[in-house]
């Protein structure tokens, strides 16, 4: 097969930096504080040629986003491919692998998360597809959990992600780690799991 041409490698090389430079914007100043200008100057380039790439503000934002969904999704994947199978045990190393990619990762995770779909309504509908489909691993690990009759699943996993996601604002490194702070989190839920099933017994 043949090499890649020269000026296929500088329109891809080109794209990444123009992605690059969108997820630092986005991360500081939000979707709807940056313009397509303050990219295009950031990146060395004219709005024009940026548009190349990209037709719309919200393309790019799709595709940053995108590229941040799958960055989390391959490391919970990778986490979770070497776990044992105790549901406890493999929700606290999938939350363990989103958080390290959310605290230590680039601007591309934190997008995920610093912008909400509906910031963006031209591209709500391809965001909220994205997240869904990542998410879904949650789904499927919180009902392998042996939680109390009548726990809502999907609340618990709204909580659970909630909390990791709202991470950002107040972690510092070198106080916690994302490892020490998923073991916190799962055994402040299971803590509560335990109280739940204890009132259970109780009323039986």
């Amino acid at each position: 097969m043949a090499n890649s041409s020269p000026t296929r490698i500088q329109i891809n090389n080109r794209r990444e930096l123009v992605l690059e430079t969108a997820a630092g914007f986005f991360v500081r100043k939000g979707f709807n504080g940056t313009s397509i200008r303050d990219i295009a100057k950031a990146a060395g380039m004219l709005p024009g040629s940026l548009y190349y790439h990209f037709p719309s503000k919200e393309a790019l934002l799709v595709a940053v986003f995108e590229e941040g969904v799958q960055r989390i999704s391959d490391a919970v994947d990778n986490a979770l491919s070497a776990c044992p199978d105790d549901a406890w045990a493999r929700l606290q190393i999938a939350c363990e692998a989103h958080l390290a990619t959310l605290l230590q990762g680039s601007d591309f995770a934190h997008v995920v998360v610093r912008v909400v779909p509906h910031d963006a309504p031209g591209a709500e509908q391809e965001l909220v597809i994205l997240r869904n489909a990542y998410e879904a691993r949650f789904i499927t690990l919180v009902e392998a959990l042996a939680l109390p009759p009548g726990t809502d699943h999907s609340l618990f996993r709204l909580m659970l992600i909630g909390a990791m996601n709202h991470a950002p604002l107040w972690y510092r490194e070198g106080q916690e780690t994302p490892a020490s702070l998923a073991r916190q989190f799962i055994t402040n839920l299971r803590f509560a799991q335990d109280i739940g099933n204890s009132d259970i017994k109780e009323q039986t």
